[in-house]
């Protein structure tokens, strides 16, 4: 059965939501990024570091990331292949991703990049559409493992 086209245009604007997350990321565009979040969000990457999920506010993520991804020259965040589930005010829209990371003056080589999969959920909020959730699965890695401990010095 064909969509409707409410049905489409909301999978449009979460996909667009989830991709902004990456976007933002990268371009160090803090306040935008800060912006695609609900008031309490789980980040899962404990495929990547180990230990367990963690819930932060929209602001604790950004202090956090502005740290890890600030130290890098570069980052590039491709996400692709998203699929949206809506279910009333709700949505999972999950997508591939490869995440290149570049600092310059690294020991070892300056890039690190991984692939796997994010699982976002969202929340209506009125005519937008917030993050909730965040689980990043990695499943591949290359380059220079020590990159993050580098960038993060």
């Amino acid at each position: 059965m064909p969509e409707s086209g409410t049905t489409v245009a909301a999978k449009y604007a979460i996909a667009e939501t989830c991709t902004r997350m990456a976007v933002h990321a990268d371009r160090r565009e803090w306040q935008q990024l800060r912006a695609l979040f609900a008031d309490k969000v789980v980040l899962d990457y404990t495929s990547l570091a180990g230990g367990e999920p963690v819930r932060l506010a929209p602001q604790e993520i950004v202090d956090a990331w502005t740290g890890t991804l600030g130290g890098y020259d570069a980052t590039q965040h491709l996400v692709a292949n998203h699929l949206v589930v809506i279910d009333g005010d709700r949505a999972v829209c999950t997508a591939s991703f490869q995440a290149t990371h570049r600092l310059a003056a690294a020991h070892g080589g300056s890039l690190w990049t991984l692939g796997g999969d994010y699982r976002w959920e969202l929340v209506r909020a009125g005519d937008r559409w917030l993050i909730d959730t965040v689980v990043m699965t990695a499943t591949w890695g290359d380059g220079n493992q020590a990159l993050p401990s580098q960038a993060a010095a």
